[in-house]
């Protein structure tokens, strides 16, 4: 067996299904409700599951590891469209991906030569795929505590000169997974100084940069901060994004990654052993959901309207407040992160995810103690009742 396996840490879920096993059952008849898990539960667009009706054809197909050109331009046309960028070049720059989880990992096996001490430079807070695609390419990951008097953001500051000298990948998470926070063009331009002196490739996560609070303000995108900075060629920068944020199709796992011309090409030799090829089945549904952004604004609404509901009642009683992007909250405890979602889950019913499973402790603290990650997925109805009875539970409780 590959002995890098064995350096896995158990996945946030896992320890969170041990940690509720052992909360006293007294929910007194409540219907539980389930907050922990940014699994979209909106209804997906009619118009993909059409697409999908229309092209059943395609399961008769062998898929090309390259993706369907039609969608290929549609991805190069959304980013057109949503970043007033040239569109990147279809053939070269733009890459269709089953989701942004399975390009992510794939990508770091691409990038990683596992001989060569390299280091991955994460967030902290992180998505997990983060660290186990680092350890299972054979590097060492290297944790960014999040400051929340930068409201959440990386200080690349922290990273001493030693240890950029080994990196060779650094992930980015914008908007943030789990505090909603969004990168600044002086947080880019700091990141790509740096890139351009230390050699390394940057994994931009932009998964959920379609769900924003202003309509009128939407996240600044990597490739978009490169055009603005005058990095036409987009070097050593691969955006990742996916549909199942923006258009609620988690189980379509549709995504793609685009950037820099000679790391996508790479990646796609890469890829075609790796065996990850879109069915045309997939690519007729996501050329539809590409290309909509009707569907897409309705979503935010949805969102906005559980901001608008949830915030006023949990800011009464705990440190929390509405993000720029994402549809989680990010929110401090009065005491220990796990006991509180223990009890709160005991108690009441309502499951979140204690802040500390989602961070590694890292330079002597783990950033996520002391949190918790409240996703906002459930009906409205249902996120509200929740805050109830979380504001309920708090002054209770404390």
């Amino acid at each position: 067996m590959n002995p890098r396996l064995d350096a896995l840490h158990p996945y946030p879920f896992e320890k969170l299904r041990a940690l509720l096993a052992s909360a006293a059952a007294q929910q007194n008849g409540l219907t539980p409700i389930n907050l922990s898990i940014g699994e979209p539960k909106h209804a997906a667009p009619e118009r993909v599951a059409q697409a999908i009706r229309d092209h059943m054809g395609g399961l008769s197909v062998y898929p090309s590891t390259k993706g369907d050109p039609a969608l290929r331009q549609a991805i190069a046309g959304w980013l057109a469209r949503r970043y007033s960028i040239p569109a990147p070049d279809a053939d070269t720059q733009v890459l269709p991906a089953l989701g942004s989880r399975e390009a992510l990992f794939a990508f770091t096996q691409t990038v990683i030569d596992p001989s060569a001490g390299s280091v991955v430079i994460c967030p902290n807070p992180f998505y997990q795929i983060y660290e186990g695609a680092t350890l299972l390419a054979g590097a060492t990951p290297y944790f960014v505590n999040a400051d929340p008097l930068r409201n959440f953001s990386s200080d690349w500051n922290q990273v001493p000169d030693d240890v950029w000298k080994k990196t060779r990948l650094v992930f980015v998470c914008s908007p943030g997974n789990p505090a909603g926070n969004v990168m600044s063009l002086d947080e880019w331009e700091t990141l790509f100084k740096l890139s351009d002196r230390y050699g390394f490739v940057i994994a931009s996560d932009e998964c959920y940069s379609e769900i924003y609070l202003d309509e009128g303000d939407a996240p600044l995108g990597s490739l978009q901060a490169a055009r603005r900075l005058g990095r036409d060629d987009y070097r050593n920068l691969v955006a990742f994004s996916s549909l199942s944020k923006r258009s609620n199709v988690p189980g379509l796992r549709s995504g793609f990654v685009a950037g820099d011309a000679a790391l996508i090409g790479r990646f796609l030799l890469y890829r075609t052993y790796h065996g990850s090829a879109m069915s045309p089945l997939v690519s007729a549904a996501s050329i539809a959901a590409w290309t909509d952004e009707a569907h897409v604004k309705d979503n935010r609404r949805l969102y906005r309207e559980k901001f608008d509901a949830v915030v006023p009642i949990l800011e009464k009683v705990l440190d929390v407040s509405r993000p720029k992007a994402s549809f989680y909250l990010w929110a401090a405890t009065p005491g220990s992160d796990t006991a509180f979602v223990r009890d709160l889950y005991g108690r009441t019913g309502v499951t979140v995810l204690p802040g500390s499973f989602l961070a590694r402790e890292a330079h002597g603290v783990n950033p996520g103690h002391g949190r918790i990650r409240i996703a906002l997925v459930a009906p409205l109805a249902d996120c509200v009742q929740a805050a109830e009875r979380i504001a309920h539970f708090v002054h209770t409780s404390v």
